[in-house]
């Protein structure tokens, strides 16, 4: 089957291989996303007290699941989509070839994750026309962090607006799912132990950035990654993961937890075939061909999203640390800018891996669940709160 040409829109937008913060200043680089798209959203209902009950591994989980469920449709279809992670929920920016198919997996991930979990997991959609309609911005472009990864950049309010819309309390996308309905969760892991940082020194800091309307926020937002760059220097020294601290670890909990994720259910069956492919992994990791892919896969740990605000995991020291809050309260004292940060010992991950060539994609948090903690700091601030 032929896709119209607007189908294919993000996977024909250019790779910009400059700074993030050059990037942001060249606001010709951006185009406006197709109106027939739509913005499509999750998001874990309660995650804060979710991961101060412990569940913090299960939130992130859960959240990789609805990635690696709309990801997979969409391979299938033959377009690539932009989706952003974090931490207890993602977004998406997705065509209309697979808008109905991508909401009926998520009310079905929707219905497990309740019966497995108890967790809700809030989902919806809001057309890209919708939000032009209502007078917001939605631009995208392309940066290559690499030679193999590259990740999509959004300016403009269009998905805050998007959000606004789904999490009020009117909203509801109401989907019954039917018997005939699957999930197609190839692909994912959990199997990395939490991840120190490189150095004993360091620490992992977790940061959410947004910019108040009516500011300039590409340029604002150049002025923060110019700080970072400054602080902690070059997106590659900062990486929270390193091949060294990798550890391919799973326990029974883990496992039951995956497969609860993935089937609503537990088997012995599904537990053997588990074990198995950790071992797989735990072989392959030890050839040649599994330390290349090891150090890909560092390559690919999303660790920086710019979904109209900065969502980034980095690691550094605690003095690095103090000069950035420094200069981030200066700029919040100032009116410029919105910031949440949480500190944490640890990072943790999860996989989608189709292929172990370029087909592959690391979601990294802080650990106890740092964008969800960061996200509250900054939810009281806008909130006006301390």
């Amino acid at each position: 089957m032929s896709l119209a040409p607007n189908e294919q829109f993000y996977s024909r937008l250019p790779a910009n291989h400059i700074s993030l913060g050059e990037l942001l200043t060249e606001e010709h680089l951006f185009y406006n996303v197709p109106e027939s798209w739509h913005v499509v959203i999750t998001d874990i209902r309660n995650s804060t007290n979710a991961v101060k009950g412990g569940l913090h591994q299960t939130v992130n989980l859960i959240a990789t699941g609805s990635i690696v469920s709309i990801l997979n449709i969409a391979f299938k279809s033959g377009v690539v989509v932009p989706f952003f992670f974090g931490g207890d929920g993602a977004t998406f920016i997705v065509p209309p070839t697979i808008i109905d198919a991508a909401m009926v997996a998520l009310a079905v991930f929707r219905k497990n994750t309740k019966e497995s979990f108890g967790l809700d997991l809030r989902i919806g959609k809001v057309a890209v026309s919708e939000v032009y309609d209502q007078g917001y911005e939605l631009k995208l472009s392309k940066l290559k962090l690499s030679g193999i990864f590259t990740i999509p950049v959004v300016l403009g309010d269009g998905l805050h607006y998007a959000e606004k819309v789904i999490k009020n309390e009117h909203y509801h996308f109401d989907y019954e799912p039917k018997p005939e309905d699957v999930l197609d969760f190839s692909g994912m892991q959990c199997r990395w132990d939490k991840i120190g940082p490189p150095e004993n020194n360091q620490e992992v800091v977790t940061l959410l950035v947004c910019v108040p309307a009516g500011k300039k926020q590409s340029a604002l937002f150049a002025r923060v990654i110019e700080q970072i760059d400054a602080i902690y220097g070059p997106y590659v020294r900062r990486q929270p993961i390193s091949v060294p601290r990798l550890i391919w670890k799973t326990t029974f909990k883990k496992m039951e937890m995956e497969m609860q994720v993935k089937k609503g259910r537990t088997s012995i069956l599904g537990m053997a075939a588990s074990w198995i492919a950790w071992f797989s992994g735990y072989v392959y990791f030890r050839t040649s061909q599994g330390r290349s892919y090891l150090n890909s896969m560092v390559e690919m740990s999303d660790t920086l999203v710019i979904d109209g605000k900065i969502n980034t995991v980095i690691t550094g020291t605690p003095r690095q640390r103090e000069q950035l809050q420094q200069a981030l309260d200066e700029l919040e004292a100032a009116a410029q800018i919105l910031y949440g940060l949480h500190v944490s010992n640890e990072s943790v991950m999860s996989c989608y891996v189709r292929d172990l060539k370029e087909g592959h994609i690391h979601f990294v948090d802080g650990a106890e669940g740092g964008y969800t903690q960061a996200a509250g700091m900054l939810k009281r601030k806008l909130r006006g709160g301390v």
